[in-house]
C-alpha cells in the first residue's frame, strides 16, 4: 500500500442541489371494513462481501472543485429540535436494524465545508464539539457546517492532531438549537463481522448512509504527517470521497471509529471494500486534550524496522535521532524494550506509545550474535516523519 493521496478528481454531483426536502407522505387510507388488512412485508438482504487488491491508500476528503450542497438558509425558521445522546433512541430491540441506527444518529452527522475541500464530522457533546478528520479541515481556522437540516454555521477549529488525524471543531448552540450528540464506544471491544454504519457526505452528497460489516481490526494505516495510526478499523461498508471525519457506528447506534481512508485498486480511485476508520479510543484520548488547547506531544525513537528472527531488524537509525545518537545501527536486531520483549516492528512502536518525549528506555539489541543493551533518550516526534 501507498501513501495516502487526497483525491483530487471533480464531483459528479457538481452544478446541481444536492438535497431537495422531500413532502411528508399523506397517510394512507384505511382498507375497506371487508377487506383484510394488507400483511407488511418485511425483506432481508444477505449478500458476500468481496476482496479486492489494494492498490493504494487514499483519504476519503473530497477535494475543491466538489459540491458542497449546502441547500437553502432560512434565517428566520427555528432550529429543529434534537434529542441526545443519539444512541438511546435506538432500543435493544432495534439493535442492527440500519434504519433505526440511522434515523437516531444522523441528527448528529454535519457536513464541512472549507477553502480546498469538503468533509465529515459529528457531534459528541451538546455544546457544540465536533469531531472530524486534521486532512479534512486542513491549515482552515474556520470552516462552514452544514447541520443535518441543511442549515449552516460557522465552525471555528480548536485543535489539529496530524499524527492521529484527528480535529476537534466548535459550534455555537445558540446559532444550531438544541443538538444530538453521539456516544463513543469502547473500540478495543470491536470484533471481526459485527455490524457497521458509515453515515457522511460521500461525493458532497450528505446524510448518506452505507452498511457493511467489521473486517478487521488493529490494522495500521499512515497519518497525514507520515507516522503510523495504530489500531485502525477496516470495514466494507462503502466509504468515499466525502466521508472523510464521519462515523463508523456499531449495531446500538455508538461511534467505533472516524471514517479517514480507503484502499484502492488498480486505476479505480473510489470505494473497493476496503476502508479504515481511526478507533474511538483514540478519539477519547485526543479530543479532550486538544479541547484544553494542549499540543500533543508523542515520543519518538527514530528508527525503522523490519520483521526479523526473534525481534524488529533495524532498517535505518534516522540520522540525528535518539537511536542513532545512542549507537543503535542498521541491522541490529532489536529483542526488548525496558524488558517487554519484542516479536515484531509493531511491539517497537507499542512500547513507546505511552511513553513522553524526555523518557529514556533501556533497548536490547542482538548484534554480531550477542546482546547488549543501549540507553536511548526519547524526544518529541518532528512534525513530519523522516
Amino acid at each position: 500500500m501507498t501513501d495516502p493521496l487526497l483525491w483530487l478528481h471533480g464531483d459528479p454531483t457538481e452544478g446541481r442541489r444536492l438535497r431537495v426536502p422531500e413532502p411528508r407522505p399523506e397517510p394512507a387510507a384505511p382498507p375497506p371494513p371487508e377487506a383484510p388488512a394488507p400483511a407488511d412485508p418485511r425483506s432481508r438482504r444477505s449478500g458476500r462481501f468481496g476482496a479486492a487488491v489494494a492498490g493504494g491508500l487514499v483519504s476519503a476528503a473530497l477535494v475543491s472543485g466538489g459540491a458542497f450542497g449546502l441547500g437553502l438558509i432560512d434565517a428566520g425558521g427555528p432550529p429543529a429540535p434534537a434529542s441526545s445522546p443519539a444512541s438511546a433512541a435506538v432500543s435493544a430491540k432495534q439493535q442492527g436494524d440500519v434504519a433505526a441506527i440511522y434515523k437516531a444518529a444522523s441528527p448528529a452527522v454535519v457536513s464541512i465545508r472549507t477553502g480546498s475541500g469538503s468533509g465529515t464530522g459529528f457531534v459528541v457533546d451538546v455544546d457544540g464539539t465536533v469531531v472530524t478528520n486534521a486532512h479534512v479541515v486542513g491549515d482552515s481556522d474556520r470552516v462552514e457546517v452544514q447541520l443535518s437540516d441543511d442549515r449552516t454555521v460557522t465552525g471555528e477549529v480548536t485543535g489539529v492532531d496530524t499524527s492521529s488525524d484527528l480535529a476537534v471543531l466548535h459550534v455555537d448552540p445558540a446559532r444550531t438549537g438544541k443538538l444530538t450528540a453521539l456516544e463513543l464506544a469502547d473500540s478495543s471491544t470491536v470484533r471481526t463481522g459485527q455490524l457497521a454504519v458509515a453515515i457522511g457526505s460521500p461525493f458532497g452528497l450528505p446524510q448518506t448512509a452505507t452498511a457493511g460489516i467489521v473486517s478487521g481490526t488493529g490494522r495500521h494505516i499512515q497519518a497525514p504527517d507520515g507516522f503510523q495510526i495504530d489500531s485502525v478499523i477496516q470495514t466494507d461498508a462503502p466509504i468515499n470521497p466525502g466521508n472523510s471525519g464521519g462515523p463508523l457506528l456499531d449495531a446500538a447506534g455508538r461511534v467505533i471509529g472516524v471514517n479517514s481512508q480507503i484502499a484502492t485498486g488498480g486505476a479505480s480511485q473510489g470505494n473497493v471494500g476496503i476502508g479504515f476508520a481511526v478507533p474511538a479510543n483514540t478519539v477519547r484520548d485526543v479530543i479532550p486534550r486538544l479541547e484544553r488547547g494542549e499540543t500533543i506531544r508523542r515520543a519518538y525513537i527514530g528508527v525503522s524496522t523490519a520483521e526479523g528472527n526473534g525481534g524488529a531488524v533495524v532498517r535505518e537509525a534516522t540520522a540525528g535521532g535518539p537511536a542513532a545518537r545512542a549507537g543503535l545501527r542498521a541491522g541490529d536486531v532489536i529483542v526488548s524494550v525496558d524488558g517487554e520483549r519484542i516479536g515484531d516492528p509493531d511491539d517497537v512502536a507499542a512500547a513507546i506509545r505511552d511513553r513522553r518525549p524526555g523518557e529514556s528506555v533501556d533497548v536490547e539489541v542482538r548484534r554480531d550474535g550477542e546482546l547488549r543493551t543501549l540507553q536511548i533518550e526519547l524526544t518529541a516526534r518532528p512534525e513530519q516523519a523522516p
